[in-house]
Formats: structure tokens, sequence, C-alpha cells
């Protein structure tokens, strides 16, 4: 009898056991942030061996440079932090090197000079074929990295300034020579983290992977005025294995916007986006929370947008091509998402943006298949969506399952040249939209 109880209790216990590892991975966050972590380095050199002055004024360009140089050439096995203490460090455009670690400090500043006229130029990028504002080369971003490994930028809570509005108002007046420089750019890199710390008033898109491949942004603050033009938080750029995450965005544009590339000069460039995740991201923008496009031309795949909360914006979430781009948007999966005060919800547009130059093919139309979009709810929504293809390729497989979007009087869905399924849609779905998911269309 004992023995019979003793079992009994044993087998009690190990069902409790059970039932609590399972409650206890599920409210573990999922995370891809530990695809390339923040590793720590055995080296650490601040920035004042290197003659840098945190004074507000002292222009830190040449120390910044020659820390970084040291680094390069030194060469120390498992890399160099270089450390930028409290402070405010004004410098100009300086490049990271492979195998370091950026650190900015709690109470450090890193604020970028406002001498426009010294300001470095490269090459445009050859998937755009121009600069994206103005023909010719471009500025070259405040922190700059070309074909690098192992890289990481963070810190605690430091702060990168832009000091945007000088070049601002020089788009305003429409005295720019050349595009603007983003605030943080890597090309052609692998291996790169960038965490922890504040980026505000970037003169053009914020962070700019290019031709890169696993990047981890997680538990960053993007501010920018919301009237501030251009100034995209995160821009995955024909780019892999991206993870965005637990970060708060609010600038005057998309606050993430996945690219490939422009008209012609994308598609024979021929680098997709693909394998980009946006999780537990909120914030606002007059534009959209999330934009897939419009420059596609290489193509995006396999996107995942989940938990993310977007309020005061223009759009909620946004695929936008024209025809002319080429490429193909598809294997899009949105989950989760909340909204509040939106002007529409859901928007995918095949007549959105402009053209590099005149020899475009127009008869180069991009496919947009497969978007699936569930769980998304919204209040002060003032119009639920429009899904507007091509009328010579028109978007196929999109799929709206439990999409609730309250607000508007009177509001109803726009659609045309769109295929696809709709399953417990408020207000309720156009026709175009089936109401019964299929293993041909849609499935749950």
């Amino acid at each position: 009898m004992a023995a019979t109880l003793y079992v009994a209790v044993a087998v009690a216990v190990l069902v409790a056991a059970a039932v609590l590892v399972q409650y206890c991975d599920a409210v573990v966050a999922v995370t891809c942030a530990g695809a390339v972590p923040a590793r720590s380095r055995p080296e650490v050199v601040s920035i004042t061996q290197f003659g840098g002055v945190g004074d507000g004024r002292t222009l830190n360009t040449w120390a910044f440079r020659k820390a970084v140089y040291r680094i390069q050439h030194q060469r120390r096995h498992g890399g160099t932090t270089l450390l930028v203490p409290a402070g405010t460090w004004l410098t100009g455009s300086f490049n990271l090197t492979s195998h370091m670690t950026l650190f900015l400090a709690s109470g450090a500043v890193l604020k970028a000079a406002q001498d426009t006229r010294s300001w470095p130029l490269v090459e445009p990028l050859p998937s755009y074929g121009r600069g994206r504002e103005l023909p010719g080369a471009r500025y070259a971003s405040f922190i700059h990295g070309d074909g690098l490994r192992d890289v990481v930028v963070t810190g605690d809570k430091g702060v990168i300034d832009g000091q945007g509005d000088v070049w601002w108002n020089m788009w305003r007046r429409r005295t720019l020579q050349h595009t603007r420089p983003n605030l943080l750019e890597f090309m052609h890199s692998s291996g790169i983290h960038i965490s922890n710390i504040v980026l505000k008033n970037s003169p053009f898109w914020n962070i700019h992977p290019v031709y890169c491949d696993n990047v981890v942004i997680t538990n960053m603050v993007i501010l920018a005025p919301h009237d501030s033009p251009n100034t995209d938080g995160v821009d995955p750029d024909s780019s892999s294995n991206v993870c965005i995450e637990d970060s708060y965005i609010s600038t005057g544009d998309d606050l993430v916007a996945i690219k490939s590339g422009w008209d012609e000069y994308g598609i024979a460039y021929g680098r997709p986006s693909s394998g980009i995740t946006i999780r537990r991201v909120r914030g606002s923008s007059p534009f959209s929370g999330v934009a897939i496009g419009s420059e596609a031309s290489g193509g995006v795949s396999n996107v995942l947008v989940e938990d993310c909360n977007i309020f005061n914006s223009g759009y909620g979430i946004q695929i936008k091509t024209n025809a002319g781009r080429g490429g193909y948007i598809r294997n899009v999966t949105v989950n989760n998402v909340r909204m509040n005060n939106i002007r529409n919800g859901l928007r995918i547009a095949g007549d959105v943006g402009d053209h590099p130059d005149e020899h475009f093919n127009q008869l180069a139309l991009p496919t947009v298949d497969g978007v699936s979009i569930k769980n998304v709810w919204g209040v002060n929504v003032q119009q639920p969506g429009s899904l507007e293809g091509i009328r010579n390729s028109p978007f196929t497989r999109i799929c709206l399952s439990n999409v609730k979007l309250f607000g508007g009087r009177n509001a109803a869905w726009k659609c045309k040249d769109v295929h696809g399924a709709a399953l417990g849609v408020q207000p309720g779905p156009c026709a175009e939209l089936t109401t019964s998911f299929s293993s041909g269309s849609c499935s749950n």
C-alpha cells in the first residue's frame, strides 16, 4: 500500500514538474538575438588614450580614427573594446574594423560634427546605381563599416546623436549636393551586433545593413522628430538573417523598412533580403510601422513580424512596390500586432515609389505572393486597409485571419488585382478575398 502511494505521489510530482517546465518555456520570450551575441573582449582601450576630449567642443575625428587603426593593426586575439566614457564627444565620420566593440558608457554622447563641407563621400551602392536622393556619390555614414566581421556596437544607454537638423534643412531648401549620410551603416559584413544604445537625430536612415549577413539589432531606442525627412529606423537592405527585437522607434519615416535595390540596378545586382525577423518593436511614425519596399528589386522573402505595437502612425503594415521594380516579395508572416491611432491599418500597394532614372524597364513587374496577416487588433484606425495589386501582375495568396481594425465610420477595405482569403476579419473583407481558406490559397 505504501509503495503504491509512493509511486502515485512520485508520478504526481513528475507531472507537476512537466507542467511547470512547459509553463516556464511558454513565458520565456522567444528571441533571435542569440544568433550574434555581444561578446566580451580581452582588451579594453579608452578613446582618451588616443587624445579624445569629451568636452562637447573638441573635434575628436582623428582620435577615433587612430583608435580604430590601432585595433585593426594590433589584431589582439578575441578583439578589442573601444570605450567611450561619459562626456560629449564631437567627431566627424569614422570607420570601424573587424573584431572590435564600440562601447558607449552611461552618460556618453557621441555627437556628429555639422561641417557638411568636409564630410567624406563614398561611391553609390551598386544595387541603387546612384545616390538615393541625388545622382552620383553619397555622403559616408557617420559610423561606417565595409567588409567587416565580428563587430559590436553597444553600451550602457550611451547616445549617438547625428545632429541631423543641418542636413534636414539642406533637404528642405534643396541645397543638398549629395545624398545625406546614414547614422550607422555596414556593408558586405557579417556577425554584426547593435544593442543598448540610443540613436537620435540621424541625417538620413538610422541603421542600414546592406549586403550583410547575420545581423542582430536589439534593445535599441531610435528617435527623430516626426517632421524629420527620411529618418527611417532600421533598413535591412539586400541582407540575410537579420534580427530586430525589443526596441522602441519614433522617427520621421518608416520604423523598419526592408529593401533590396532599386529598379534595373537592383535587378542586375540580384541580392535579395531574406530571413528578416522583426519582433517586439513598438513605436510611432507619420509613415509605416513596418514596411517592405518600395526598393525591393532584388527580392524579399521569409519575413516574420510579430508581437509589435504600432501607434500614432500613418500605416501599420505596408508592402509597397511598383511597375519597373521587378523582383518579388513572398513568404511574409505578420502575427500578433497591435495598432492604435493609425490612418491605414494594412496596405499592400503596386503603385508606390519613384525611379532612379529613365532607363528602368516598365515591363519589369514585381510579384507579391504568400502574405499571411493574422491576429491583428487595432483601435482608432481610420481605414482598415487597401490591397491593390498590378493589373498584369496581381498579388496572390494574400491571407487575412483574425484581423479586427476598428474606428473608422463606414470604413471599408479597398481591393483590386488581388487574390486570397479572409477569415474573421472586421470590418468585413472585400469580395476579392474569399471567405474560406483552402490548401490552394490559404490555410490556417
